[in-house]
């Protein structure tokens, strides 16, 4: 599959988050796909859909800034705004298996409020 065909199911599951079209999402994933963030260790698809998809009301816009595809990997780079002025920065990792994707390990930026750094609270 050519890069140009990963980036538009990229920004089609980005699109379909902000839709809450769910069912879009599903289609894009994998059977056995595998979700990785600072909260999340290798959960299944449906694992994920419980614990990761929420209504995008709180969301004004998702930015995406940079894309990157080799291979059957891509790095996607976003600015989430959010309703209120809070803002943060996050970097996907996206696997495809053929047109669906395998994998996807998030990594969390910076968050600011109102254009000021927010620090997070230590764990």
């Amino acid at each position: 599959m050519p890069d140009r065909d990963k980036q538009k199911i990229i920004r089609a599951i980005f699109a379909a988050y902000m839709s809450n079209d769910r069912k879009a999402v599903e289609d894009a994933l994998a059977d056995d796909f595998r979700f990785t963030s600072p909260y999340d260790d290798e959960i299944d698809k449906a694992t994920y859909f419980v614990r990761c998809w929420r209504n995008t009301e709180w969301i004004e816009r998702h930015e995406l800034e940079r894309i990157f595809v080799e291979g059957d990997e891509a790095f996607v780079t976003y600015k989430c705004v959010a309703r209120g002025g809070k803002n943060f920065r996050n970097t996907e990792f996206f696997s495809f298996e053929g047109d669906k994707v395998k994998r996807i390990e998030v990594y969390f930026g910076a968050t600011y409020q109102n254009g000021v750094f927010v620090k997070q609270s230590e764990s």
